[in-house]
């Protein structure tokens, strides 16, 4: 494998495409059609470079090359069909997903993994529009993708060994490490633990039994978390909790949001990216 596209130019997208180009072993076409977003993408990953750099974790010479493996692109069709390896991470749509797959099935080259980097939609649900579900499966990275080491692979009911294989052994290439599920479970392993964390300590928080900053104390003294949950649930963005949760809830693997989080997505209060969340930032 040489070449690899990932789709979506969003935080997830450009950290992976950065991973995968900073150890010079692949070719890495980033692909978005928002205008803008590429471009915003290519200053971001300057940004994280220049932080490694000078930080003495990276040579100017080692994050300079790995800048220079990464290509832009706003034409999807045309970026895959040469593609080794295509990673979709656009938005946590169903809709805008299952579009990036159909197109996957008409224009990529006929050998090439399709993963997606859904942390909540199981490729079953995306892989029939590419036509080839045995070359699908998801590939769960985690943010930042730069500093979290984990990526979750999750074989889908028609997923080949040898695409497995491929993805377990892509995301060792590109120094991150990878768990495998042998099958499909809404929310794979990390996102269900932290789902029902989470859950358990907004119940708390919302029957008055203790405080969000005492709640997030507890985690972090008694389990040794290095951010307890109102913490961390700011950190990734209320409104992307609300609708995993929102959607698992459809897939009927669980209840519907708790009402204070419903609220303080109603308020804009979405976490530390709009400075008010369960914190004030």
């Amino acid at each position: 494998m040489k070449k690899v596209v990932v789709v979506g130019a969003g935080t997830m997208g450009s950290q992976i495409a950065l991973q995968a180009a900073l150890g010079g072993r692949y070719d890495v076409t980033l692909v978005d059609s928002v205008p803008g977003q590429l471009e915003r993408a290519r200053a971001q990953n300057h940004k994280l470079v220049d932080r490694s750099v000078e930080k003495g974790r990276l040579t100017q010479e080692a994050a300079g090359a790995a800048l220079a493996h990464i290509a832009d692109s706003p034409d999807l069709a045309a970026a895959v069909k040469d593609a080794d390896f295509v990673i979709e991470a656009v938005i946590e749509d169903f809709d805008a997903k299952k579009g990036v797959f159909t197109t996957l099935g008409q224009h990529a080259s006929k050998d090439a993994i399709l993963a997606s980097n859904s942390s909540t939609i199981a490729i079953s649900r995306l892989a029939e529009f590419s036509g080839r579900p045995e070359q699908c499966c998801n590939m769960h990275f985690f943010h930042p993708v730069t500093v979290m080491q984990l990526c979750e692979v999750v074989r889908g009911p028609k997923t080949s060994d040898a695409t497995v294989d491929k993805a377990m052994e892509f995301v060792r290439s590109i120094s991150r490490t990878p768990v495998l599920l042998n099958k499909e479970i809404w929310g794979f392993i990390v996102n269900r633990i932290l789902f029902a964390a989470s859950e358990e300590a907004m119940h708390l928080l919302e029957g008055g039994y203790a405080s969000a900053e005492d709640i997030d104390i507890a985690v972090q003294k008694g389990l040794n978390w290095p951010m307890g949950p109102f913490h961390l649930l700011d950190f990734s963005g209320l409104d992307i909790f609300y609708g995993a949760m929102n959607d698992r809830h459809r897939q009927g693997e669980g209840a519907d949001a708790p009402e204070l989080l419903k609220k303080l997505v109603e308020e804009g209060r979405l976490g530390k990216k709009t400075g008010r969340g369960f914190f004030d930032y």
